[in-house]
């Protein structure tokens, strides 16, 4: 597929490319769509193997970050940016101030935050830039490390799928196969462990593996080909998306899929085959909103305290998307994306798309680039 029909396809605004030669910084920033508000979406650091997939996984990301922030009520639009690299060999503070200087002349159309193999320190660097980033430290006034927060929304959206399916929302007792405990993956943990959860996990990094076994020393550790067809109540992916595909569905032995990945559906039908074989779904971008949440306020001012009790609505959200699933017969993917859908269509009848320009609602912030 050419790369303007893949960008219309999908309902994109906007796609840039930026690069600087002289830090090796080669990015894509993609705007789907800012009926709600500005794009807000994290910026992702992977090797990918081609442009084109670099491209496809930007163009994937922030049309779910539409999604996301339509779904769970907030007052921003979708988007998502990559950098094509080696984190362990090519980050640099030239590089992520390059990029600083290239989200700040988007005039405020994107916002940037932390995705994967993003840090704050890298965060902080964006920062020196740019206004246009959230999760900085907590000393500039943000909120840090969103990890926790995003665990926490996918653990309530977990307890409402239990609540659906056993009836309680305990975990405790409950097996739930975690796969990958990075950032999000490993916070996730800690909240199954403290839950009295019984935990399988699997990941493909050493150092994970590592820190998982120290603080969940219950856990068991299983191949990272075989986690999925672990006989569980709970299968968690929380590594790269497409955890759900043509092969692994036949194999899943669970009764919910729940967990922190982005697009963990490689196809829309593979939300229906789930619901044909009674495996209930608790769609992604809802569950994992909770870092998005967290980041969102600090706009108006961030305190731990609201960040948590906005990202406990997760549970009831979850419990809304199930019962349209079940009203309308539909898949709970379906579900969430007919919810967010209507949402969009609602406000896009009364406005036309965000121009840019959100200096307004940093009040203690001055203009970085004047």
């Amino acid at each position: 597929m050419q790369t303007f029909e893949m960008i219309t396809k999908m309902g994109h605004e906007q796609v840039v490319f930026f690069s600087d030669p002289s830090c090796n910084l080669k990015a894509i920033i993609a705007i789907h769509d800012t009926t709600l508000g500005p794009a807000l979406g994290g910026t992702r650091m992977w090797p990918y193997a081609s442009e084109a997939e670099a491209l496809e996984d930007v163009l994937r990301l922030s049309r779910g970050m539409t999604y996301k922030a339509a779904i769970s009520g907030l007052n921003l639009g979708g988007g998502k940016a990559v950098i094509i690299g080696d984190p362990r060999k090519d980050k640099s503070e030239a590089l992520f101030r390059a990029y600083g200087r290239f989200v700040e002349s988007l005039n405020g159309r994107y916002i940037s935050a932390e995705d994967v193999n993003i840090t704050v320190d890298d965060v902080e660097q964006i920062f020196l830039e740019t206004n246009m980033v959230t999760g900085v430290p907590l000393i500039h006034g943000g909120s840090g490390n969103p990890a926790p927060y995003t665990a926490l929304g996918v653990f309530r959206g977990m307890e409402a799928a239990c609540f659906k399916v056993f009836g309680n929302r305990e975990l405790k007792d409950r097996t739930v196969a975690v796969q990958g405990v990075g950032s999000v993956g490993f916070e996730l943990s800690l909240l199954l462990r403290d839950a009295g959860a019984k935990i399988l996990f699997t990941d493909v990094s050493e150092e994970n593996i590592k820190r998982m076994k120290e603080a969940c020393p219950q856990a068991q550790f299983v191949d990272v080909n075989e986690i999925h067809k672990q006989a569980c109540d709970v299968f968690a992916p929380c590594a790269l998306g497409a955890a759900i595909n043509d092969q692994s569905i036949e194999e899943l032995k669970c009764r919910i899929v729940c967990g922190a990945a982005n697009n963990q559906l490689k196809e829309d039908k593979h939300g229906l085959e789930l619901k044909k074989r009674n495996i209930l779904y608790a769609p992604d971008y809802l569950i994992n909103a909770g870092g998005l949440m967290n980041v969102s306020i600090e706009f108006e001012g961030w305190s731990d305290s609201k960040s948590r009790r906005m990202i406990d609505k997760i549970f009831e959200t979850t419990l809304d998307i199930f019962k349209v699933s079940d009203e309308k017969n539909i898949a709970t993917n379906e579900a969430a994306d007919f919810l967010a859908e209507e949402r969009i269509e609602s406000i896009k009848k009364i406005k036309t798309s965000y121009l840019g320009n959100v200096l307004h609602r940093f009040p203690g912030r001055k203009n970085r680039m004047q």
